[in-house]
């Protein structure tokens, strides 16, 4: 690899509407974000915290389950994600949206899913943009977005991402 480095996406953690820290650009093609775990290596949810105002109990009792948290890496076009949680987390990309443009598709403990994939994206940008209803607010080909412990949409009781308690936006840096 060359000596400049290259960004290949920035985390932002969330905790329900509320950005936590600062955006945090990972130029190894492998990261991990992770609850407590005594020197882990990469972004620490729970040091980020320590910097936030109070969160509500929930918040709290679901970053402590996040454990391990996953590995996101990027090879070639692809980017995947590993779960090494024991609690599942909630993914949502353009890639993975074959059906329902609002619902996450849900990660067992222990399972790896390639998150994206700009060929998918591409196709199922423009069945999107064809469909598209206002609801779902601004959806950024580029932004994935992965809830640790809880789903949201249609089918569970909150609605939008922006109620779950801990949650990540990986921000992909546009195709160079």
């Amino acid at each position: 690899s060359s000596s400049n480095s290259t960004t290949w996406c920035k985390l932002a953690y969330w905790e329900m509407g509320q950005r936590v820290g600062p955006l945090y650009p990972v130029e190894h093609p492998a990261v991990n974000v992770f609850g407590q775990v005594p020197y882990g290596d990469g972004l620490s949810l729970e040091t980020l915290a320590r910097h936030s105002f109070s969160p509500p109990d929930s918040v709290t009792r679901t970053r402590d389950k996040i454990g391990l948290g996953v590995t996101i890496s990027h090879e070639g076009d692809l980017v995947w994600i590993y779960n090494r949680s024991d609690c599942p987390i909630f993914v949502n990309s353009l890639s993975l949206e074959e059906h329902e443009p609002s619902s996450p598709t849900r990660v067992p403990a222990d399972y790896c899913l390639c998150i994206f994939d700009p060929i998918r994206a591409a196709h199922n940008n423009n069945d999107w943009t064809f469909r598209r209803t206002q609801n779902f607010g601004p959806i950024d080909r580029n932004s994935i977005r992965l809830s640790f412990v809880k789903g949201w949409g249609p089918s569970y009781s909150r609605q939008e991402i922006t109620s779950c308690p801990c949650w990540l936006e990986i921000l992909l840096s546009p195709c160079r």
